[in-house]
């Protein structure tokens, strides 16, 4: 099978039909890439205990943070590469795809390097505990030592998604996740490796997914086709990449900032809020894939769409991408509100851990429609190429906002209540200011190639 059964544009058809089965196979893709740390924290958490488990958890805003930044230029790529798709321009395509790959090659051996010499330190910013010190920084350098691998898979993936292929990066996910999993038994349940099995099988898993991902461009017909000898920086193609993708690789890279400092309050309050606070972001991550996924297919939806200059089209179809998102979130928290206690406890069976991540589920749940809201509204403006809103939105509401409100709250209660409340009051904030922006005419003048 070639891939131009999987790459119908999106710039015709049906647009409810069109959207959701390019989003459907978005979700199950990113239910199994979720899984790969999901996996991680189950097994540690059965297997190794409550201190392993924190260990785990609080690399997660860590590892954004570096792979944000990245994963963030990666978009900016995807909707370039979507643009020149929709409007059929096949020798920009291929120059835009080519120069992605050589910019992903470069900067995943440069986050390697930083991933692996400075973990402890960064660790040590955060004020993670000594107790669970030595676990954290193996875990993290031995995840970082294999960043080539997520790295080349999110550009690889990004190129086959902007062109319409939603389809074998879910089969390569699958692939990947159960090699995931099996490799974890092994390493932890077998081998008794700790927290390094964990991250060890994450990696092997990843590099597994980029490979095939890497085989299926060598081979396809279509004209983003890669070609291993024509990969090289094309330096106008290159700005259009960096230009596009850089607002976004920052915004990524200090919200994760700002996380890794709640992270720092979280863990303040001991192992058990550490283990706690990092079972419900699980739980949260797996609740918000179907936006996550309505929002991908947004933004290719959207540059496609402005590629072809089919303005209307874009704007019927940014409303009910929009209108699905916000409503799937709603009823995914009210499922996180009531089923809180059970779901916490898969991860640890622990009182106070359970505890310490149903307040937290039941003060954030039930305001999942303003974050939806949030996200749609941003993924409708990198697909238009206006990536700088987003940022700025996104900065001054879940970063500056977020950081100043527990620095002032946290020293004078000693609540982490506080931890808990500040994230519906910045959704609410940053969804005002991209309803007040999405109003107004001008977003549907693309910017960009």
């Amino acid at each position: 099978m070639t891939m131009e059964l999987d790459t119908a544009p999106l710039t015709h058809g049906s647009i409810w039909k069109k959207m959701l089965f390019f989003a459907l196979p978005l979700l199950l893709g990113n239910l199994f890439q979720q899984l790969y740390n999901t996996v991680d924290s189950l097994i540690v958490g059965n297997f190794l205990g409550t201190s392993a488990l924190a260990a785990v958890s609080s690399s997660g805003s860590l590892i954004f943070m570096l792979i944000g930044f990245l994963s963030g230029i990666a978009a900016g790529a995807g909707v370039i590469v979507s643009r020149y798709f929709g409007a059929g321009d096949h020798e920009k395509l291929r120059l835009t795809v080519h120069t992605t790959v050589a910019f992903g090659l470069v900067a995943g051996v440069l986050m390697t390097a930083v991933g692996v010499l400075l973990s402890p330190q960064i660790l040590r910013w955060m004020d993670t505990p000594e107790s669970v010190m030595p676990e954290s920084v193996e875990y993290l350098r031995i995840y970082f030592a294999g960043s080539l691998g997520f790295v080349m898979y999110n550009i690889f993936v990004g190129i086959l998604q902007a062109v319409g292929d939603s389809r074998h990066p879910l089969y390569y996910l699958i692939v990947s996740s159960v090699v995931n999993l099996v490799l974890d038994l092994v390493f932890i349940g077998l081998f008794h490796t700790g927290v390094g099995g964990a991250a060890l099988a994450t990696v092997i898993s990843q590099v597994i997914s980029a490979l095939l991902c890497l085989v299926q461009l060598l081979r396809s017909k279509g004209p983003y086709r890669l070609h291993l000898r024509e990969i090289r920086f094309h330096w106008e193609y290159l700005w259009q990449i960096i230009r596009i993708g850089l607002p976004s690789g920052v915004q990524n890279s200090i919200i994760a900032f700002a996380n890794v400092i709640v992270q720092s309050d979280i863990n303040s309050f001991g192992d058990m809020a550490m283990a706690g606070y990092g079972a419900y972001t699980k739980v949260e991550g797996f609740g918000f894939l179907p936006i996550n996924s309505f929002t991908m297919a947004l933004t290719t939806f959207v540059g496609q769409n402005l590629g072809a200059r089919q303005y209307e089209r874009t704007r019927k179809g940014a409303r009910f991408g929009i209108l699905v998102t916000v409503t799937m979130a709603e009823l995914i928290g009210v499922v996180v509100f009531l089923l809180a206690p059970w779901l916490i406890a898969a991860f640890d069976s622990t009182p106070e851990v359970v505890e310490f991540g149903i307040a937290k589920a039941r003060t954030a749940a039930l305001f999942y429609f303003l974050l939806a809201f949030s996200h749609s509204i941003a993924a409708v403006l990198r697909g238009a190429g206006k990536t700088m809103i987003p940022m700025l939105v996104m900065m001054v509401c879940w970063c500056v906002i977020r950081v100043t409100f527990l620095s002032i709250t946290i020293p004078l209660t000693n609540s982490i209540q506080m931890v808990y409340w500040v994230y519906p009051l910045t959704w609410f904030l940053s969804s005002l200011a991209f309803l007040i922006y999405y109003k107004k005419a001008g977003w549907m003048e693309p910017k960009g190639p």
